[in-house]
């Protein structure tokens, strides 16, 4: 596998709050990659450093082989970087399919039959087909889930962001999206997760990384993470030597 994306000793601060501590990692293309960490970590600034919509005070942010930390949001989105919110944001006087279409003609480049017919198809992707002439403000919790990665989708990304995506779901909701999420990642897509629900993360991801006050605390094999000590005792409250 390639390097897709690297963060390099990312630093980001707004006064006396680190958001991003020298953080750095690499992920592979077609990696599959869930962040945990306590509220107020950094977690979601990570992506918005990655993403663009932040700037770091130093570091290099690093995509698909080109130095992207000095990129706009617009063209980090147009080369491949597409990503969900905590809380659904569709367009809601909008379909869904007129919501799938703003995203691949604006970030994907799509226009005409071209852009209906892949809308169409990551909507039966996203198990939303149903609901394509359906008002996005009219949808349940766990549709609007769905039109968020519908969104993504339609941006034909080779990096997609999940900011805590299954929030707020009951089990069976979680599960169903789990299970989209999972043929997702399958059909290439490569995928960085920041969940709670740590049960979810486990069923997808193939590393773990740890992030507490913007730093890296630890990464790995997602069991040996769940399992460490430290993690334990920064994530779940439980003290190392109890």
């Amino acid at each position: 596998m390639s390097k897709l994306l690297k963060l390099d000793t990312l630093c980001k601060a707004f006064g006396a709050v680190k958001v991003a501590d020298e953080l750095s990692y690499e992920v592979q293309t077609g990696d599959a990659v869930g962040v945990i960490g306590p509220n107020g970590a950094g977690k979601t600034s990570m992506f918005n450093l990655i993403t663009g919509t932040m700037r770091p005070n130093s570091g290099t942010i690093t995509f698909d082989g080109q130095d992207v930390t000095g990129w706009s949001a617009a063209r980090r989105s147009h080369s491949g970087i597409a990503r969900s919110f905590q809380v659904p944001q569709p367009f809601s006087g909008m379909t869904v399919f007129e919501n799938a279409m703003i995203a691949a003609t604006q970030s994907a480049g799509l226009h005409g039959h071209a852009a209906e017919r892949f809308c169409l198809e990551v909507l039966d992707q996203t198990e939303l087909l149903a609901k394509a002439n359906q008002q996005a403000g009219s949808l349940t919790l766990l549709e609007r889930k769905r039109l968020e990665l519908t969104r993504a989708l339609c941006a034909k990304p080779k990096l997609l962001l999940l900011d805590e995506i299954a929030g707020g779901l009951t089990e069976a909701e979680c599960k169903s999206l789990v299970r989209t999420i999972k043929d997702i990642h399958a059909s290439g897509v490569t995928i960085i997760w920041i969940e709670h629900v740590v049960h979810a993360l486990l069923e997808v991801v193939d590393r773990l990384i740890v992030i507490d006050f913007g730093k890296m605390i630890a990464m790995g094999a997602p069991r040996t993470i769940m399992d460490s000590a430290e993690v334990k005792e920064i994530y779940l409250g439980i003290e190392a030597d109890a």
